[in-house]
């Protein structure tokens, strides 16, 4: 017997309709969208993680933390990676 697939988007749709899930759905979206964006210039440019390090003068551990999720960045750290990706840091209150 085969196994059912699922989509990754019927299984969002699904979870998005529990009011807990979504709203932390909702506040971590912001990190996640950056972060989503910072890789994909990297990869648009084909720079390393190790690469874009070196020119912030970061370790490639601090890079590979932020693309993971699993680190905060300041504002700051995030002006430096948007500078050396060739990019601008733009931030909004909505």
């Amino acid at each position: 017997m085969g196994k059912a697939s699922i989509s990754l988007e019927e299984v969002k749709k699904d979870l998005m309709k529990d009011d807990g899930f979504r709203e932390e759905y909702e506040k971590l979206k912001p990190r996640y969208d950056i972060i989503t964006q910072i890789i994909l210039a990297r990869k648009e440019q084909h720079i390393t993680q190790s690469e874009l390090a070196k020119k912030i003068g970061t370790k490639k551990s601090n890079i590979s933390r932020l693309e993971s999720g699993n680190y905060n960045p300041s504002l700051d750290f995030l002006s430096k990676i948007a500078a050396a990706l060739g990019k601008t840091l733009n931030l909004q209150l909505h």
